[in-house]
């Protein structure tokens, strides 16, 4: 793999260079770089095999790279090389194609893990280059095997006509119930940052979305999450070294950053509550009609979704596509990686604890999702699938 940096600020390639022990070729400007990979792209007479390490400097030059990089060698492996950037800031890179987003200080085994991801994964991608009317550029999508769009298309068609007596029955038993729409249709989040339209049968009441502000104490992840933080700062508390850190008070200590000072106390409540956050479920749902109960209970609700996968948006197995407010706080190196495998029917972490006494947490939901992503292949898409009709009937009601 070639690597390349795209920029003006040498130290910043200099550290990159030392920490992967490997020759970086600096880019001045885009013509030097689009130079570059044209001359190695023709004395490999085959697609690119490149990192490109991007230098952020303003939102419309970067964007003018990225989309020329996109257009022209669309295997190439983009890094955006910056400062730290909030979810708003970071959104446009990943909308225009950016793999990846780093530090300028990375440390060296982070930089080899994430040069082994685009290693990984550079064959399996591809970029939609066509631009829409407003001149915004699609989201890259995954390139999907021919054996996994292909079983796909066969296993959907023959599930929507197999399944058709039961979509009339649950359509009729909804309508009886409630009034509204009887699927229910939501903006989610697939690979790598897709927005598509999402079916389910509608199983709340028709206000749902809009008490769920009121609703987020109840939160199930936010409770596991500080009960075991709690746990953890219990256990902690009992092993504090006779040598304290600096202290205001008796029991304060101060945590300091370039630009800011606070409390540790305040610092873990903070992340408890980001990490926490980034997913929403909770037990005996109010909002839950009787109908929407039962069919949750066998998945009956997630059935519209064999539409999804007929038109490509979803596959049978793969990572479930994310709400956009979820999505949207998933966007750190590593979280990055779960969207970069199929947005699937079911998956390797419904099969793992779904329908068990256990509650699962939202770490271990990603991490699993990250591990599906890394290994997915045909025999194990056959076994989640068969693991799934195992684990049918959930025995939780979430």
């Amino acid at each position: 793999m070639k690597y390349i940096f795209f920029g003006n600020n040498t130290r910043i390639a200099e550290h990159l260079q030392a920490e992967l022990g490997e020759d970086i070729s600096i880019c001045a400007n885009r013509l030097e770089l689009s130079n570059y990979l044209l001359q190695a792209k023709h004395s490999r007479e085959t697609s690119v095999d490149c990192c490109v390490f991007m230098e952020r400097k303003n939102i419309q030059s970067d964007m003018l790279t990225v989309n020329l990089l996109r257009n022209q060698h669309v295997d190439v492996y983009i890094i955006l090389v910056s400062a730290p950037l909030n979810k708003e800031e970071k959104m446009p890179y990943l909308k225009a194609g950016i793999d990846c987003m780093i530090s300028e200080t990375i440390s060296g085994d982070e930089l080899h893990k994430i040069v082994g991801f685009a290693k990984t994964f550079q064959g399996r991608t591809k970029v939609i280059s066509s631009s829409t009317t407003d001149g915004v550029v699609n989201l890259s999508q995954i390139k999907l095997p021919i054996w996994k769009r292909a079983f796909d298309i066969f296993f959907s068609l023959a599930a929507i006509l197999a399944l058709s007596p039961l979509f009339i029955l649950t359509a009729l038993f909804i309508r009886l119930e409630s009034k509204g729409k009887i699927v229910y249709k939501a903006k989610r989040v697939g690979s790598n940052y897709k927005i598509f339209d999402f079916y389910k049968f509608r199983s709340m009441y028709a206000d749902a979305d809009k008490r769920v502000a009121e609703l987020k104490k109840q939160n199930q992840y936010v409770m596991e999450e500080a009960a075991a933080a709690a746990a953890a700062e219990v256990a902690v508390a009992g092993n504090v070294p006779e040598e304290k850190p600096l202290m205001v008070g008796d029991d304060t200590i101060l945590l300091f950053s370039d630009t800011a000072m606070t409390s540790e106390t305040d610092y873990l409540k903070t992340k408890r509550t980001e990490k926490a956050n980034a997913f929403f479920k909770m037990k005996n749902d109010p909002r839950i009609t009787r109908t929407g109960r039962f069919i949750r209970k066998y998945s009956i609700d997630e059935l519209p979704q064999l539409f999804n996968i007929l038109k490509g948006d979803m596959s049978v197995v793969g990572n479930r596509p994310l709400p956009m407010y979820e999505a949207e706080l998933l966007t750190s190196d590593e979280s990055i990686l779960r969207f970069m495998a199929p947005a699937g029917l079911t998956g390797l972490w419904q099969v793992e604890k779904r329908g068990g006494s256990e509650a699962m947490s939202a770490e271990e939901r990603k991490q699993l999702d990250i591990k599906y992503a890394q290994t997915f292949s045909f025999w194990g898409d056959i076994r989640i699938i068969i693991k799934t009709f195992f684990a049918f009937v959930q025995k939780e009601d979430v």
